[in-house]
């Protein structure tokens, strides 16, 4: 199922609050009652059409989004760096998540800012040491992210804290899906529509389950909590005003515009 976050135009007469629902294969938004990662999947007899809403973020972490680094190995070499034996993961704030269609704002302190698609996992409970056999249980469902990454600052520090924490700089949608299984489903990132990323999520160094497996040794994941797996080579910069479209097969497409440099 694709579970969809949204706010309805005025004319759909379902009020200004974010709503969830289900996105049924004739484009109709079943809305469902409260957040399903809280409350299950619960249908109510009211429907509306995708066009006539404004998809969000399908998810706004409620405590941290947890993101791996160097995960793909032509990614780690194009960084000058091997392979890791272990996933290297930091920390996003939940301050940095904006939706479909939203736009990514350049910061004034960034030279440049940086595009890095990645499969993003959402947590469904709370778990703690979870084995790899038992990775499927926690997990509600799948959308795309684009780490958005500052690179000289990221340079400048040595650590990734500053270069990908600003507000903005982790889009995530457009939906959140169910029932789907990563295998060699292909990665892409499109600029201006060149296409500048094309992996498959196969080329993953540390799968799913090694990468829940090894986060929950060493912190307890929330329900919502957002996991975003990796990037593969191609990353580059993205110019002011242009378009970003980051997309899964099976997951669909995640797509924003970049602010003019302040």
């Amino acid at each position: 199922m694709r579970v969809v976050r949204f706010t309805p135009q005025p004319d759909a007469g379902l009020g200004t609050d974010p709503l969830f629902g289900i996105l049924e294969e004739d484009n109709q938004i079943s809305i469902i009652s409260g957040d399903p990662i809280y409350h299950g999947i619960q249908k109510t007899a009211a429907k509306v059409d995708l066009t006539k809403v404004r998809l969000l973020a399908p998810v706004i972490p409620r405590s941290k989004i947890v993101a791996v680094g160097k995960n793909y190995a032509d990614h780690a070499a194009e960084m000058g760096g091997v392979v890791p034996d272990e996933p290297i993961i930091f920390l996003k704030p939940n301050t940095s998540v904006i939706g479909p269609g939203d736009t990514i704002v350049w910061p004034a302190m960034a030279p440049t800012i940086d595009y890095e698609a990645e499969l993003a996992i959402v947590i469904g409970r709370v778990c703690k040491e979870v084995p790899r056999e038992r990775v499927k249980d926690v997990i509600f469902g799948y959308t795309l992210a684009n780490d958005v990454t500052s690179r000289e600052l990221q340079k400048r520090d040595g650590q990734w804290m500053r270069a990908k924490s600003f507000d903005t700089f982790c889009p995530l949608g457009p939906w959140i899906e169910t029932e789907f299984v990563p295998g060699t489903q292909r990665i892409t990132t499109t600029l201006n529509g060149e296409i500048k990323q094309d992996a498959k999520l196969s080329d993953m160094i540390f799968k799913v389950e090694d990468i829940i497996f090894f986060v929950t040794q060493v912190m307890t994941l929330l329900p919502g909590d957002v996991i975003i797996t990796g990037t593969p080579a191609g990353i580059g910069p993205m110019p002011e005003k242009s378009t970003i479209a980051i997309s899964i097969e099976g997951l669909g497409q995640l797509t924003n515009k970049v602010s003019a440099r302040p």
